[in-house]
């Protein structure tokens, strides 16, 4: 493998036909009375409000498919999915107080500022990134936050009391992130919520400063490609598809082979350097350091066996919807923007190098991976990112109401 981080970036989507515009209307309430100052929003876009003195909010949204979420502080999310197709009378959602006692576990987990301070670390740099877009991106209540360690498996986890306030300088939106899951485990980072994108105000010149960065964030982007593809655009709008096959790497010896190999060393009662470079074994010694030299040998090996791929390559119609729909593996690499020099230093041991066109690699966990009419994953989770993909974090995320033609 080329890279040891995987990410998976796990958004609940929404799908937007902006053809027609529709007003919804609904009312929140708690033991039978109205909730007023609810946050009502769709998910991971722009178009969100408040209820008012009486639990009622009216939202503008075009006809579409979307997760419409209910937050507000001390209650349970309510998620609700909305088809405007069905959309007749208003809405009413009622309330359920949250039970879970998160604040006194955090109480109990806050106890250890040091290791509080660190399990934070870990998550900023999991969760935000460490592009330079994270650098301007803010978790403004860290309060909210607390994390369980488990040395046994070497886990992460991190829940949130309250809804996370995220400011991103860079992109001009400040974000009400409900987290529902955040863990690291196996070096393999997952995290699931739900976002309210809301703009930042400013001069024109930040405004200027805004746009163009949102643009940067979205080309090459993961929204990008699966919009081009979708679009059967991907190669005229800069990006090359690679097919590869991932096998074991046949250099590498067996954890069979490892495990014998330590026993004979760990028996032989001498002390050796593993790392010492021998010539041709003289002995069962010699030939099981010679065996645990080739464990620092990367497990697996990619092998690139179609180039050039047409959108039309992998991707599937069936029933008026949009399926990848390829053997093995994707390789895509973004022509129009170079790596940051953040992902090449990546590793502690990385040495600097020339930027080359951003690379990433989609590894399928399903066999058809339904992509919305926006170019959004149904089911996100049924792939996994490598690469530049899995550098570039939330600190890059956009709404899925953002349209880049309206930006230039």
């Amino acid at each position: 493998m080329r890279t040891l981080f995987l990410s998976i970036l796990f958004l609940f989507v929404t799908l937007i036909d902006v053809s027609a515009q529709i007003a919804v209307e609904g009312k929140v309430y708690f033991d039978q009375k109205p909730m007023p100052n609810v946050t009502v929003f769709l998910n991971n876009t722009t178009v969100g409000t408040i209820t008012n003195s009486d639990g009622e909010f009216k939202l503008h949204m075009p006809d579409g498919v979307y997760e419409l979420v209910i937050s507000h502080i001390g209650f349970k999310t309510v998620k609700y999915d909305l088809d405007t197709s069905t959309y007749t009378d208003s809405l009413f959602f009622p309330l359920s107080e949250e039970k879970l006692a998160l604040d006194e576990v955090v109480v109990v987990g806050r106890q250890n500022d040091e290791e509080w301070n660190h399990n934070f670390a870990v998550f900023v740099k999991e969760f935000l990134g460490t592009s330079e877009f994270s650098t301007s991106c803010t978790i403004l209540n860290p309060n909210v936050l607390f994390f369980e360690f488990d040395p046994e498996k070497n886990s992460l986890t991190a829940q949130a009391t309250k809804t996370l306030r995220i400011k991103n300088e860079a992109l001009g939106y400040e974000i009400r992130y409900d987290l529902e899951h955040f863990s690291i485990e196996n070096k393999l980072t997952t995290y699931a919520g739900y976002a309210y994108f809301k703009e930042l105000s400013g001069r024109k010149n930040k405004h200027r400063k805004w746009e163009k960065n949102r643009l940067r964030a979205y080309k090459g982007s993961q929204l990008h490609f699966y919009r081009s593809v979708r679009n059967h655009t991907a190669q005229e709008e800069g990006f090359v598809i690679h097919q590869f096959a991932r096998k074991k790497n046949p250099k590498r010896p067996t954890e069979e082979e490892l495990t014998k190999a330590r026993k004979i060393v760990a028996s032989s009662n001498v002390r050796v350097n593993i790392s010492k470079k021998i010539g041709p074994p003289k002995n069962a010694l010699d030939s099981a350091v010679l065996t645990l030299n080739k464990a620092r040998l990367p497990k697996y090996v990619d092998y690139l066996y179609k180039s050039d791929l047409a959108s039309s390559d992998i991707v599937q119609e069936m029933d008026a919807k949009t399926y990848l729909k390829f053997d093995d593996n994707l390789r895509i690499t973004y022509l129009h923007e170079k790596e940051e020099e953040g992902y090449i230093l990546r590793n502690p041991f990385s040495k600097p190098r020339k930027a080359l066109p951003q690379t990433s690699n989609i590894i399928p966990l399903a066999d058809k991976i339904l992509i919305y009419n926006e170019g959004i994953l149904a089911e996100p989770l049924n792939v996994l990112y490598e690469e530049y993909w899995s550098y570039e974090k939330f600190a890059h995320a956009l709404p899925l109401d953002y349209e880049p033609e309206l930006q230039e």
